[in-house]
């Protein structure tokens, strides 16, 4: 038979077994190091706030897909597609430090985004016009790279990236300034096909840095919409129809290479059992009926500055409603997940009986 001593010894010793195991399962599920106070009261009662009770272990919770992106801070990052240069001409002042060379625009999606949830550790917008994935990760216009705004608090992560590694201005300018009958936009195809291909490296490195940034983040990669009819059949701006169908096939294109590398990261994610995730939302058919050469568009068509026979850079980016109708994937991808159960915990101390 044990005496008090012993069985006193023992308990703490089993005591502290069951501390090691669970913490180590905690470390290996990314929980924040401040659940292991917590632990050492309940299993250990060693370290209790006063009044505490000890001995029961704090509840373990699986976060929503809502609960986790908003547990944190919102972080935005990306090209002009993010940073609002469509509407940028509309701001009498830029809305924070550097934003007058990124062309951040209080009407791009990312401010309807941040009214419509309450994110724990705020807001950043630091998206940035022209930025290429290269940019993102060293840094653009003498400003800090985008991915230096992202750090461990980081709970939700939006951008866009990827048209500017594929040229997508340079080609799109070479289908504009042709000759009429000449074919110089589709002999473009091969240059701009091998850029596509290059980037699922580029945007891999994207998103493995993000992680070890933010590894607990949800992290949402905005596509590109289809700037022309699915079946254009007037000439606008200099693009016949079958430059339009090119062009639309090749934003199709840059957009299933940029989501098989997001959903292949993401799928690694999820069978590690790891916290966080990668979320691609397919915009290609974002703009249906509302494509360059309609009526209503949400894209502006090529706008030129008078008297200087220059491109103004809000050609065929998107108009207040088409930021509003990214806004509105954005808002609906964050409530709906990434399809799968997500394996962000979160810890809770019991209540007292």
């Amino acid at each position: 038979m044990l005496d008090e001593a012993e069985r006193g010894t023992r308990g703490s010793l089993i005591r502290a077994g069951a501390a090691v195991a669970i913490g180590v399962a905690l470390a290996l599920a990314c929980l924040p190091l401040g659940v292991y106070p917590k632990l050492a009261c309940a299993v250990l009662d060693a370290g209790c706030p006063p009044g505490s009770p000890a001995g029961d272990l704090p509840r373990v919770t699986r976060l929503t897909a809502l609960q986790a992106a908003q547990s944190g801070a919102y972080v935005a990052l990306g090209d002009s597609y993010s940073s609002g240069e469509g509407v940028y001409d509309l701001d009498r002042e830029p809305v924070n430090e550097g934003a007058d060379r990124c062309h951040r625009a209080t009407g791009s999606y990312v401010p309807l985004v941040a009214k419509t949830y309450r994110f724990g550790g705020g807001t950043a917008f630091y998206a940035c016009s022209g930025a290429t994935t290269r940019q993102l990760l060293a840094g653009q216009h003498g400003q800090p790279p985008q991915i230096s705004r992202v750090g461990p608090g980081a709970s939700l992560v939006t951008l866009s990236i990827g048209g500017n590694d594929a040229g997508f201005t340079k080609v799109l300018t070479g289908c504009i300034v042709k000759l009429p009958w000449s074919s110089a936009c589709v002999d473009q195809e091969t240059a701009v096909n091998r850029r596509i291909d290059e980037l699922r490296t580029s945007v891999l490195r994207v998103l493995r840095e993000l992680r070890v940034r933010a590894p607990q983040a949800r992290v949402i990669v905005l596509g590109y919409p289809r700037p022309f009819p699915q079946d254009p059949v007037d000439t606008v701006d200099n693009l016949s129809a079958a430059d339009q169908r090119w062009l639309n096939g090749v934003t199709r294109r840059l957009n299933d290479t940029v989501g098989s590398v997001v959903k292949d990261f993401d799928r690694t994610i999820a069978a590690f059992g790891a916290p966080g995730s990668a979320e691609y939302v397919d915009a290609y058919e974002a703009f249906s009926g509302h494509e360059v050469g309609q009526p209503a568009p949400y894209l502006n068509g090529l706008a030129m500055e008078v008297g200087e026979l220059r491109v103004n850079a809000r050609s065929y980016h998107p108009t207040g409603d088409g930021y509003r109708r990214f806004a509105e994937l954005i808002i609906k991808q964050i409530a709906d997940g990434p399809g799968r159960p997500l394996n962000n915990l979160q810890l809770s101390q019991p209540t007292p009986g």
